[in-house]
Order: structure tokens, then sequence, then C-alpha cells
């Protein structure tokens, strides 16, 4: 039975969003690490000289709350309005020594807002990361925190007549027509032999998504002209997974093939796969892996894995040390131990070197 959506008349309407930022600063940030509790209050502000609303920001340095020690909470908090409640969506970010936004958090939902209540982070960012990486993040020993407020406003409903049918335009299904190519071999005209089996693609989609393919069947290769590649040293379910994506832009089974479909991605040049693999392999950066996971990094040229992996090495040191991962990289990856000590030593030089001394007059 097919819809109706003729109808005699329609309507919108229009919801303002206002949208302000709040620049806030911390000087002598150490001394707030050092056990205390009590939050530290910015100045109140508010988006312009004629609106009533005024908000004010709070910083527990050492977590608002037993959950959250180990971290810095940011909240923001309405002081004054007049009229209860409001809503609002909001957006911290840490400003680094170059001046630029890094570190930030984005509210998921709109919130409501009541005077004297504040909504933020409990678990803003790890206060031991934040002290291994004080040269970018606290320059000169200051914190500076930028919070962006998005306040819904008035809504207007506009009502109006309708001209013509509505007329209903169906979801694109592009992806999906892609992938039914793929699963169901349909139309193909190149094979492909993994480890035995046999996999028939497209070679166009091929040339199309990936730079190496296309290499294949632009010259005069031997795949090019048998309109056959043999693919080697790769999993047949990797290898799924990594056509998967050529055909339809999704891999959901990365969380447990992350590693090898890594390897895959880098080969045959698919960029965005690549770093699809690396936010899943950072998720389960862990003490007992986080030195093999640099190796990897290092092998297929993954330079934010790479970051990601040294900044943790960073803040667990001691105990990764004692892995056998690290000893492994000890052995076989010189160059990555030298990258590592670097790391740990520019982390930790703006709490070894003494202050410089005045020159006396």
């Amino acid at each position: 039975m097919s819809d109706n959506l003729a109808a005699e008349s329609w309507g919108s309407t229009q919801i303002t969003v206002q949208t302000f930022s709040y620049r806030w600063t911390i000087s002598n940030f150490s001394f707030c690490l050092e056990g205390m509790r009590e939050a530290i209050e910015s100045a109140t502000f508010s988006s312009g000289a004629n609106d009533k609303l005024q908000w004010l920001l709070k910083v527990h340095a050492n977590g608002s709350d037993e959950d959250s020690k180990d971290y810095l909470s940011v909240h923001l908090v309405l002081l004054r309005c007049p009229k209860s409640p409001v809503w609002a969506k909001f957006h911290f970010w840490i400003i680094n020594a170059e001046g630029e936004k890094c570190q930030g958090l984005w509210s998921q939902i709109v919130f409501r807002f009541v005077p004297g209540k504040g909504r933020g982070f409990k678990k803003f960012i790890l206060r031991d990361f934040l002290l291994s990486q004080a040269e970018r993040l606290l320059p000169k020993n200051r914190l500076t925190l930028l919070c962006e407020v998005y306040i819904v406003q008035d809504s207007c409903s506009i009502p109006r007549q309708n001209t013509t049918s509505a007329i209903k335009v169906p979801s694109c299904s592009l992806m999906d027509d892609l992938g039914a190519l793929w699963k169901n071999s349909l139309f193909t005209d190149c094979c492909l032999l993994v480890s035995g089996q046999e996999f028939w693609a497209h070679k166009a989609i091929l040339a199309a998504r990936s730079p190496v393919f296309r290499a294949m069947f632009e010259h005069e290769l031997e795949e090019g002209q048998k309109n056959r590649v043999e693919i080697k040293d790769l999993e047949p379910q990797v290898f799924k997974e990594m056509m998967g994506f050529i055909y339809t832009g999704k891999a959901p089974n990365l969380h447990t093939m992350a590693t090898g479909v890594l390897a895959a991605a880098d080969r045959y040049g698919l960029e965005c796969l690549k770093s699809m693999c690396e936010v899943a392999i950072c998720r389960d950066l862990s003490v007992e892996n986080a030195a093999h996971t640099l190796i990897l990094a290092d092998l297929h040229s993954a330079e934010q894995l790479k970051m990601k992996a040294l900044d943790f090495i960073t803040v667990h040191a001691s105990e990764v040390f004692e892995t056998s991962g690290w000893k492994v990289m000890v052995d076989f990856h010189p160059h990555l131990l030298a990258e590592a000590f670097h790391a740990l030593a520019s982390a930790q030089r703006p709490f070894l070197e003494p202050p410089l001394k005045r020159p006396k007059r």
C-alpha cells in the first residue's frame, strides 16, 4: 500500500541558534594540580552587552569526584537568566602553544540549563597526559581553555499553502548497490586469487579506489593482460574486509582484524581505510601492546598511530619497559628506541630544567 503524500497545506519552523565563545587562561596552573580540590572559577561572561544570560566556567584540576580524580574536569555553569530553562550545547578545547585548538570534546546532546546548574566533562583530559605534554599544552605554566556555546533561542512557525503534491525522494542506495555487485559477483571482469581462493571483482571499481590496482590495470603488466591478480601474504578474511571497504566505504569488522587490515590498506594505498584502522588500534592501546603498536605504525607509515603510541609510552614508560614487546623493539628496532626516549625527554624537560636566571643589573 503506497502512502498518499498529497496535502492541502504545509509549513516550516525556523529555530534560531545563537553561538558565542569564551577564552579563559589560568596562570601558574601547576600549583592547582598539587592536591587542590576546590573548583577554579572564571569571570562571569555573556554573549554580548545586551545579553541577559550570564555564565562562568569551572575547572577542577584534580577531578570533580572520586571517579574523576585522575582527570581535569571542566564545566559550563549558567548563573542568571530571565527565563528558565535554557537549552544549549557546548564545545571545550585546550589552546596549545601554537595558538591552535586541540584535545576538544563536544556535548553529544542539547542540555537543559537552570541557574546554578553546570554541565560539562568530568573526564576532560587525563592529568598525567596533560603533564607529559606540558611544553605544548601548558606553555609558560598556563592553561588556556576555549568554550563555544550554542544556545537554542526562539522558534518561528510559518504556515504555507501547498501548491503541488509532496514528492518523496528515496535515500541514495549507491553503496548498497555497489556492495551487491561485489557480494553476488555480478558482471565481474577480473579474478583475484588469495590463498587458493578465487574472488571475482570489477577492474574499473578497483582502479577508481586504489592507485595500486590502477597501476596494475593501466600498464602492460601481466595482471592487466590476463585479468587475473594473485594476492600474496594476505589472509582471505582480511582481503574480504578490504574489498568490502573498496565497494561500500565500510569496514564493520575492524575491531577484530585492524592490524591485518592496516597492512593491506597500506599496501594498496587506501588512506581512508588506513586511518580507520589507526583509530581502531588506538582504542585497544595498552601497556602490553604499546611497543608492538609503535613497531606496527612505523612499519606501515601510520604517523597518527605512531604519535599516539609514543604519547602512551611516554605516560606509562616504567610499565612498558618491562614488556616483551619493548625487548623486541630494543633488539630489532633501535631507531624506534631512540624516538621513544626523545619523546620521553621532551615530555619531562619542562620539569627537569632549572629556571633561567635573570642577569644582574
